[in-house]
């Protein structure tokens, strides 16, 4: 099996009612749940950026569309990957899953 990086980007945050917050973290458990062994690493939410380019250090991300977090799964090919991610919690609400193929050197 391969290995690919899930790249979260939009979505509503955490910045909602208790009740909403439990919702989206139950929705994660049980799609964690559903791809059992395929989470190679659980992943993380992200924080505060920099950005570093040729120009120097500036603050926040690069690009229109921020990425928030990360996962790294395992699956036969990448378009099994991406279908893998189809019902995610993080598209459910109203957020974007990039598949990215992992490349191991």
């Amino acid at each position: 099996m391969a290995k690919f990086v899930l790249v979260y980007s939009g979505g509503m945050g955490m910045e909602m009612e208790p009740e909403a917050q439990k919702q989206v973290m139950d929705d994660w458990g049980a799609w964690y749940g559903q791809m059992g062994e395929a989470i190679v690493d659980g992943g993380a939410p992200f924080g505060a950026s920099k950005n570093v380019t040729s120009s120097g250090i500036g603050d926040g991300p690069l690009g229109d569309t921020p990425a928030t977090g990360y996962t790294i799964i395992e699956a036969d090919t990448l378009d099994a990957a991406a279908k893998a991610c189809e019902h995610h919690p993080h598209v459910k609400h109203g957020g974007e899953v990039q598949v990215f193929t992992w490349i191991d050197m």
